[in-house]
Parts: structure tokens; C-alpha cells; sequence
């Protein structure tokens, strides 16, 4: 942006801001800042909202969560994706579940009494799904069309398979220059190359796992998060570089390549632990529910559970932790008073004082102590009466009976076109948007759901031919 322009820029910005231009406005004005919010987000309603994305097409021809998350999240802002998966076997994320559990329709027609798993849920929704095996010789004019007809690619085959192919990015530039190609994987180029990853070796490898958990005199050790945490979080920053190259070529005309290594995005979840090594040779350390920067912050036990008479063992033994945080002096000095330890705050008085490892260990005991006859829900309200920020830490359950969440619209049901009521998080809870904002559509469908839609509809092959290509298996 020039001078000029910033100058604009400003005089524009100036007009806006003297005042409302009609009644309608006037009154929105004066609305709470709460209520304005319900209003322009308008949850429940965003299909009558245009899509961030409409006109924008593109290729995954992904596996598992990380990669597949990443397009997905193009999806829901209204981009038309296709799923390329192998004939009849699809994604092998299809093929787990919770306990090998909750299988849902059935995979494949060829495989009636075969269904896709809870676990392929969330990191594919809104897409079209046909099948294409990129083995065959048939296979590749059928694969450099779709390229034709779509904005980019995201893979995540080994490092150089779609190179070796002719399908990667060297050649597709030459058929669409404006093409943009997106691999995802483990490590990437380098000594590590041809190193495959899971998110648990992501956790590892990055050093995140090393940080994560109790220490050792506490009787922790190195742990993984039960969660996939390192694919949905690597997901969402192959998206962040989609769209930077989506604006880079609206300013240029041109596609560009995209290389992500999921190991190494897990290094940015580490914060400080690189530079604190570097500078100063101290290798972090495991510090469980309490922060090495900061006391009182953390996480801490009730002796009672909330719901003594659950049949859940989950609720009935699980609800028992508070996360609490006091660390400002007077904060600090109102906690000590609550649990009748002013010795504590004699001891400890100022912030420097309580963060060393010595005094953490003595704080968080004599709270834990104070609420060893209490139950969580009595150590919150305590807590959150005297002014103190503290919160349960919620499971499932209660995530799904939050009236917050409900309001925000962040989990709902949806009625699927498949399988008719199906309570979600995936779209909504990204992050509310006024104007353009995510949606979700559907789940997912069979393997090969859509081939006659795009094979046919949008390539315009013949209905012969894909039927010649089903039954050779090419599709």
C-alpha cells in the first residue's frame, strides 16, 4: 500500500466513524455489545450467508487427519473439495474406531456389511468422494484432468512418490501454472527424508512429549497427549499457507509449491525450550499441572468428585480437577487466607519468591490439602466468590451440556443427508465469522459416493467409460 492509498485509507476510515447513517444503525449502536454479538453472528443461520471460498476447487488425495484436515478446513469455508481415495478401500482412517467400534453406513457397495469408523470423523467433512488408482497407466490422463479443473493439490504420499509419478509438482506447474501443490508428511527433505510420521511420533520427535507430564520426583514421565493433537494442529497451519498462497497468486497469476513437515510443526508448540537451550544449556523439564513462569497457575485435585453417584466411572472419579490461577501478590495473599494458611503468604510474598520449584511444592500441597474434604464444585465456587479465576476441568460431557458452547453454536446438531442427527464441533468451533462464516454439511459419504458426479458431470466422461473404469477397478 502506497502513501496515497493510506491516505484513503485514513480519510475513509474517518467518515465511517461519525455516526450511524440511518435509524437501523442507530439502534444497533445502542444495543449491549452482547446482544450486537447474537445478532451479527446470527448461530444457526449461516447457510443464508455467502461462502468465504465459493469458486475455489481443490484436490486432496489424503490419509489420516493431519492432511485431510487441512482441505477440510477449505471446505467448510465453501470451497469444493474432492477426496481421491483408493478404490474400494478408501482412507485407512475409515477403518478405526473407538475399540473398533460405531461403524457407520456401509463402506463401500462391494462391501455392504463394512462400515467407516468414528474416527475418520471431522478431518473430511463437506467433500465429494470418488476413487482413483493412481498405479494403472489408465489412471493418468483421469488424474492430470482433475488438475485441470481445480486450483491445487494437497498429498501426502512419501516424500517424491508423486514426483517419481509424473503427478507432482514440477509437472503439474507445466499443465496449470497457477496451480498450487501442498505435500504434507513427516520429515520432509533432509537426512530424514524418507522417515514416515504419526502424530505420536510428531509429539516425540519435536520434543513435545518430553516436556508434557508429570516429573520424575513427582512420579510422571514423558506423555503423550491422548488426543491427536499435533495432526489437527498441523492441519490448520498447511491451511494458513494455502490461503497466503491463494493471495499470492491473485497478486501474481501463479501457483507455488507448499512443503510441510508435521514433525517439525511441532517445534513451534514448544515455546520458549529451544531458546532457553541455546542461550542458556538448560534443557526444559516435565513440570506436570504447574507453570514454571508463573504461581498460582495451574491445575490441582478436589478430594471429592461432583457426581458421587454417576454409573459413569468417568464422572464419578475423573471430575475431581480445578484449574486455578493467583499469581499477582494480592491475588495470592486472598488465596492463602481462604485455605487459613497466612503463613504461606508470609513465606512467599512476593511472585519471584513463590515460582521456585522448592515453594510450588509447598503452595500447591497446602491447597490440595485445604480441598481434600471439598468437592470441585465447591473449590471453584470458593475460589470464583473471592474474586480468583478458577474453572472444573471439563470431560466430554459436560462440554456437550454446556449452555455456552450451545450458545455459541460451538457443538450441535446437524442433520446429515447420511445419517440424519449427528452432533458436531468441527466447523463451529474455529471461530465465529459475521460475514462469510464456516458451515458444516455433511460428515462424509461412501467410498466413491460422487465418481458419476465428477467423472460425469464435471469431466464430461461418457457413462460407458466409467463404467468400463469401475469394473477394471481404476476407479
Amino acid at each position: 500500500m502506497d502513501d496515497k492509498e493510506h491516505q484513503k485509507m485514513k480519510v475513509c476510515d474517518f467518515e465511517e466513524l461519525k455516526g450511524p447513517k440511518s435509524k437501523e444503525e442507530l439502534e444497533e449502536m445502542k444495543a449491549p455489545f452482547e446482544e450486537y454479538c447474537k445478532k451479527v453472528f446470527d448461530v444457526g443461520n449461516e447457510f443464508v450467508k455467502p461462502d468465504a471460498l465459493k469458486g475455489v476447487r481443490w484436490m486432496s488425495t489424503t490419509m489420516y487427519i493431519f492432511t485431510p484436515h487441512s482441505v477440510c478446513n477449505l471446505a467448510e469455508l465453501g470451497a469444493e473439495v474432492v477426496k481421491v481415495e483408493m478404490p474400494r478401500m478408501g482412507d485407512p482412517m475409515r477403518h478405526t474406531s473407538p475399540f473398533n467400534e460405531a461403524y457407520l453406513y456401509p463402506l463401500h457397495d462391494t462391501r455392504p456389511m463394512t462400515g467407516t469408523g468414528l474416527g475418520f470423523t471431522n478431518a473430511n467433512s463437506n467433500e465429494y468422494y470418488i476413487t482413483l488408482d493412481y498405479h494403472v497407466p489408465e489412471s493418468k490422463r483421469i488424474y492430470y484432468d482433475l488438475v485441470k479443473m481445480s486450483d491445487g493439490l494437497t498429498e501426502c504420499y512419501r516424500h517424491g512418490t508423486f514426483d517419481r509419478w509424473k503427478q507432482g509438482y514440477r509437472h503439474l506447474m507445466e499443465i496449470n501454472p497457477r496451480f498450487i501443490y501442498v505435500w504434507g508428511g513427516g520429515f520432509g527433505y533432509g537426512p530424514k527424508i524418507f522417515g514416515g510420521s504419526y502424530d505420536i511420533l510428531g509429539q516425540a520427535h519435536a520434543g513435545l512429549a518430553s516436556v508434557t507430564g508429570a516429573h520424575e520426583d513427582f512420579g510422571g514421565h514423558a506423555t503423550k497427549a491422548s488426543n491427536w493433537c499435533i495432526d489437527w494442529y498441523s492441519g490448520s497451519q498447511i491451511t494458513t499457507a494455502i490461503l497466503a498462497a491463494m493471495y499470492w497468486r491473485h497478486k501474481t497469476g501463479l501457483g507455488t509449491m507448499i512443503e510441510f513437515s508435521q514433525v517439525q510443526a511441532a517445534t513451534r508448540c514448544l515455546g520458549y525450550a529451544a531458546p532457553l537451550y541455546g542461550r542458556f544449556g538448560i534443557v526444559r523439564q516435565r513440570w506436570g499441572n504447574w507453570d514454571t513462569q508463573l504461581c498460582v497457575h495451574g491445575i490441582i485435585m478436589a478430594g471429592k468428585t461432583d457426581y458421587p453417584d454417576d454409573i459413569n466411572p468417568q464422572m464419578k472419579y475423573e471430575t475431581r480437577y480445578v484449574m486455578l490461577s493467583a499469581f499477582a501478590d494480592k491475588d495470592f495473599k486472598d488465596l492463602c487466607d481462604i485455605i487459613k494458611k497466612p503463613d504461606l503468604y508470609s513465606s512467599y510474598k512476593s511472585h519471584k519468591e513463590r515460582v521456585g520449584a522448592p515453594a510450588q511444592i509447598a503452595i500447591y500441597k497446602a491447597i490440595e490439602d485445604w480441598a481434600a474434604d471439598k468437592s470441585r464444585a465447591e473449590v471453584v465456587r470458593i475460589f470464583k466468590e473471592a474474586g480468583l479465576l478458577a474453572a472444573p476441568v471439563m470431560n466430554d460431557r459436560e462440554v456437550y451440556e454446556s449452555d455456552h458452547y450451545r450458545q455459541r453454536g460451538t457443538v450441535r446438531w446437524n442433520d446429515d443427508p447420511l445419517f440424519g442427527d449427528v452432533l458436531i464441533q468441527s466447523a463451529y468451533s474455529a471461530g465465529l465469522m459475521s460475514k462469510t462464516p464456516r458451515r458444516h454439511k455433511w460428515l462424509w459419504r461412501p467410498v466413491g459416493a460422487d465418481n458419476v458426479k465428477i467423472y460425469h458431470e464435471w469431466l464430461g466422461y461418457p457413462m460407458s467409460k466409467i463404467e468400463e473404469m469401475y469394473n477394471k477397478n481404476i476407479i
